[in-house]
């Protein structure tokens, strides 16, 4: 019985969410462009700020919730290097950790002043060392690396022939959504810097508001994808400090809308919909290593693989119960499952 009403309760969680973050963006539906851009601009800014340090609640604590080590509460997990520390050390005279600017603080000059410097959307726990490495290096998949390494721990990597720092692949994807997102932020306004990602490489020396490169952070995006890491640091920010969102972790696609090859399509996540509640025994995985899709319990359903913008791609008949198909596509798209009597539609990264 107690089952039965925890599977309940989290049905009814996930519907009241999902009703309240289709609230949340819907004056950016059906938009493009530079239309789009301002319209989520709207939704995300003007957010709650707090001090990098003080007092009362600042960065420090902020990031002792959101990146808190779900398998110990008092520690902090390191980005990049994914190792757990003791959080309330905090710096400790530079024995304990640090606080990065994922959007490195010198692209703009901005420093740690409230907003930019203070965004708790890309600031995340580090180790010292390995910020230090990562400076303001651009991102990009390294040439000639020079593997970083915190206490034992792979930490990414930097070229010893660009200026550019390389992360482990299992954030590269929340690396390109916190540049993604501070792009989409910071629009000059009030006093503001005005941030853009460009696709060359900076030199250390520049201050201007930019930060690299876009074709990389296009490509991270896709590959590697939300986390429920990422969803639950995004809720608390939302909730409990800043009271805006990531649109890049609730919607990943955002980023070709806006950066990359659909600028000039319109965005509207609903787009191909449908109510699954009665089709729970279907399940459809994706492997982006392998470019291919596994379908389970939908043996005799038509399939047909839908890109964001509606086209078909791909069409045929799911043969058996257990059945895995490789597609010549990359980057998002939605499988529809269907057998005349219901419909099943998932969207997949490949």
């Amino acid at each position: 019985m107690r089952i039965r009403i925890l599977l309940l309760l989290v049905a009814i969680t996930t519907t009241v969410f999902s009703q309240n973050l289709t609230q949340y963006y819907s004056t950016a539906y059906n938009t493009q462009g530079e239309d789009l851009r301002d319209k989520l601009n709207d939704i995300i800014k003007g957010h709650t700020e707090f001090s990098y340090t003080s007092s009362s609640t600042d960065v420090w604590d902020i990031l002792k919730e959101t990146d808190k080590d779900p398998e110990n509460p008092e520690n902090v997990i390191l980005f990049y290097s994914n190792v757990s520390v003791n959080g309330d050390q905090e710096y400790n005279n530079g024995q304990g950790w640090t606080r990065e600017h994922v959007w490195a603080k010198s692209r703009g000059d901005f420093g740690t002043s409230r907003g930019p410097g203070t965004d708790v959307h890309h600031l995340r726990p580090a180790s010292l060392s390995i910020n230090s490495s990562r400076n303001n290096r651009n991102f990009k998949d390294c040439i000639d690396c020079n593997p970083l390494v915190y206490q034992g721990s792979p930490s990414g990597a930097t070229s010893t022939t660009e200026y550019t720092y390389e992360p482990n692949d299992n954030v590269k994807g929340d690396v390109a959504r916190m540049i993604f997102y501070m792009a989409l932020r910071y629009e000059g306004e009030n006093g503001e810097p005005d941030l853009e990602i460009i696709d060359y490489l900076l030199d250390k020396d520049d201050k201007m508001p930019y930060h690299a490169l876009l074709s990389t952070l296009l490509e991270w995006n896709v590959l590697d994808t939300v986390s429920n890491f990422e969803k639950n640091r995004n809720n608390i920010i939302y909730n409990n400090y800043q009271h805006n969102r990531n649109p890049f972790i609730d919607y990943p696609e955002l980023a070709e809308y806006l950066y990359g090859s659909m600028t000039d399509q319109f965005w509207n996540p609903h787009h191909l919909a449908v109510n699954n509640q009665k089709l729970h025994h279907i399940s459809v995985f994706s492997n982006t290593s392998e470019g291919a899709i596994t379908i389970k319990n939908a043996q005799k359903y038509q399939m047909e693989v839908y890109n964001l913008l509606g086209q078909l791609l791909s069409s045929g008949i799911v043969a058996s119960e257990t059945e895995t198909i490789k597609l010549p596509y990359a980057g998002f798209m939605i499988i529809r499952l269907s057998n005349g009597n219901e419909t099943f539609t998932q969207k997949v990264v490949l």
